[in-house]
C-alpha cells in the first residue's frame, strides 16, 4: 500500500472513531435527560398517591363542596395518564406539553380545593388533613427540583445535539429534540401577590 493510502485509511479511522465518540456521548446525555426525567416521574406518582388521601379526609366536612372533591379527582385521573404517556416517551414534545397542561389543570383544581379549606376551621385544624398538606408541600418541593434538574441534562442534550459538528452525527442517526418541562403555573399565579396591610 502506498503512502496516500495509508494517509486516506487514517482519515477514515479517525473520522470513524470520532463520529463513534460523539454518538456515544449524545447517547448519554439522552439517557441522562430520560433517568433525569424518571426521578419526576417518582415524585409525580407520590403526589397522586397523596391526592386521594387528601379528598377522603376532607369528604367528611365537604359534603356540600362535592364539585371541588370531583374536579381535583378528575384532574389526577387526566395527570396520571399525562405522566404515564410522558414517562413512556421522554422528552416528546406533545407527551411533556400535555403533562404540563394536566399539570396545571390539577394545581389549579388544588388550589380551588385548598381555598375551600379556609372557610372550614375544624378542617384546617385536622390533623389528618394538615398531615397531607405538608406531604405534598413537600413532594412539590421535591417535583420542582427533579423538573430542574431534567430540564438542565435536557439542556445539555440538545445544545449537543444542535451544535456542530455533533449535529450532523445526531441528524444521521436520529436524535430528535428533547422538550423542557415548563412550570404548570399559569400567568396570573406567576405575579407576585399584593400585600395589603
Amino acid at each position: 500500500m502506498e503512502i496516500g493510502g495509508w494517509i486516506v485509511l487514517a482519515i477514515v479511522v479517525a473520522f470513524a472513531a470520532w463520529a463513534i465518540a460523539v454518538f456515544n456521548r449524545l447517547v448519554a446525555l439522552r439517557n441522562r435527560f430520560k433517568n433525569a426525567f424518571a426521578q419526576i416521574d417518582v415524585q409525580l406518582k407520590r403526589r397522586y398517591d397523596l391526592i386521594p388521601n387528601l379528598v377522603e379526609a376532607a369528604k367528611g366536612y365537604l359534603a356540600h363542596e362535592r364539585q371541588t372533591l370531583e374536579s381535583v379527582i378528575a384532574a389526577r385521573g387526566a395527570a396520571v395518564n399525562a405522566a404515564e404517556r410522558a414517562a413512556a416517551a421522554p422528552g416528546d414534545p406533545s407527551a411533556m406539553s400535555g403533562l404540563a397542561q394536566a399539570e396545571g389543570m390539577l394545581g389549579g383544581a388544588l388550589g380551588r380545593l385548598m381555598a375551600v379549606f379556609e372557610n372550614y376551621p375544624d378542617l384546617k385544624a385536622n390533623q389528618n388533613i394538615l398531615q397531607v398538606q405538608e406531604e405534598l408541600a413537600s413532594t412539590e418541593n421535591k417535583v420542582a427540583f427533579a423538573r430542574q434538574g431534567y430540564n438542565d441534562a435536557v439542556m445539555v442534550y440538545n445544545t449537543r445535539r444542535e451544535s456542530f459538528p455533533d449535529n450532523v452525527v445526531a441528524g444521521l442517526t436520529g436524535f430528535k429534540e428533547a422538550m423542557l418541562l415548563e412550570a404548570t403555573e399559569s400567568v396570573e399565579e406567576r405575579k407576585a401577590p399584593k400585600v395589603k396591610f
